[in-house]
């Protein structure tokens, strides 16, 4: 949908124009106060927040957490990318919060998209960003617009290092919305999830090789992929070895697929959602509330005929499995974590149900209903 821009545009047009800076009315009331954000920055603030642009759709999955009576009443903006690529979850809380459907949204493919005009015209108290958009908003010159605008940029970060930079993203969020004892619930929780992971593999001696395809089947070519960070990070953390880390430098990369063909990896992981809005005809595996696994399956093996994979052990034999895309950029990752585990090592996480784990966090925290569909295996939906 268009973005509305209301009824400041032209005295903002000139104002800009005239290098004149401008504070909103929001950020003129209330109680200063300074937070320092993921990047370390100290920013000064607000307070209350009551009216949030989120740079990242996605990061709707983190308002759902904090506040689940009304996730997205304080949301004036934010990226097109919670309903594209995640359009089974974003249905799911459309039908449960169908004002969403009015939200101005913006293009999540560039930084640029989010303009100082549009940004000020939606008066927000605060811009959220993913701290891998820092780079980008800096060099060109987004950062320094906004601050002459008097608008607010927070960075937080579920996304480059999940390990390392949720948990303090967690309560920044809780800070920014007066939350903090939700925020801490829900760490405690999720640190919980982790440990069940984590203990059971300190005398881990052997670590499956893992060839993980990032959005497999959405682009033509293969094989995009990850290296020491985010999903990288999650099969290192689950007791894998993951091959990308052995030839890309950095998060994202793409690995040749002669150097799949190589390696023959112990396993194959592919991730998916439904992607109907970016690829209607692609053969990416729809996963997300509610998908059908038997369709999953079969993408999945078709994805699983492309030249490099279809030689491979790990496919004769069964070993390939695909899970939900978005675990990638969102706070529920711990749920990726175990399942991903209990694939490696299914002698030591016999007992672990990460279903039941998702399903207790919706109980728990969100607002809307656990539906299966997040996972499949080649050889089943659920093993």
């Amino acid at each position: 949908m268009s973005v509305q821009l209301y009824t400041r545009r032209d005295v903002l047009t000139r104002l800009l124009a005239g290098g004149a800076l401008l504070a909103s009315p929001a950020l003129r009331a209330g109680t200063a106060s300074v937070i320092e954000d993921i990047a370390g920055r100290r920013v000064s603030l607000r307070q209350p927040i009551k009216r949030l642009l989120l740079g990242d759709g996605p990061l709707a999955y983190v308002m759902a957490l904090l506040k689940p009576e009304d996730p997205f009443g304080d949301i004036v903006g934010w990226g097109d990318n919670f309903r594209a690529a995640d359009l089974d979850g974003y249905q799911a809380y459309l039908q449960r919060f169908p004002s969403i459907g009015h939200i101005p949204t913006f293009s999540s493919r560039t930084v640029d998209s989010i303009g100082t005009e549009l940004a000020i015209s939606l008066e927000p108290d605060v811009l959220i960003m993913n701290l891998s958009s820092k780079p980008a908003a800096e060099s060109s010159g987004l950062m320094t617009r906004l601050e002459q605008a008097g608008v607010p940029v927070v960075f937080v970060d579920f996304r480059t290092r999940m390990f390392g930079n949720t948990a303090r993203s967690i309560q920044i969020l809780g800070e920014l919305l007066g939350r903090q004892a939700q925020a801490q619930t829900f760490l405690d929780f999720r640190q919980t999830q982790i440990d069940r992971v984590s203990t059971a593999l300190q005398s881990l001696q052997h670590r499956p090789t893992v060839m993980i395809e990032r959005a497999a089947g959405l682009y033509d070519d293969c094989c995009l992929s990850y290296g020491d960070g985010n999903f990288g990070e999650l099969v290192a953390a689950a007791g894998g070895d993951n091959l990308g880390t052995r030839f890309l430098h950095g998060t994202f990369g793409t690995l040749h697929p002669e150097q799949v063909i190589e390696s023959d990896p112990d396993i194959v992981l592919v991730t998916g959602a439904n992607w109907a809005l970016y690829s209607p005809a692609g053969d990416w595996v729809n996963l997300g509330p509610g998908a059908d696994p038997e369709q999953g399956q079969a993408r999945l093996r078709r994805l699983m005929n492309r030249p490099a994979y279809r030689s491979l052990s790990a496919v004769q034999e069964g070993r390939v499995h695909a899970i939900w895309h978005p675990f990638y950029d969102n706070p529920y990752y711990f749920i990726a974590l175990q399942r991903i585990a209990k694939w490696l090592h299914p002698e030591r996480f016999h007992t672990l149900d990460p279903d039941a784990t998702f399903e207790e966090l919706h109980q728990r925290f969100l607002p809307v209903s656990y539906q299966p569909g997040y996972w499949l295996s080649l050889s089943g939906a659920s093993s």
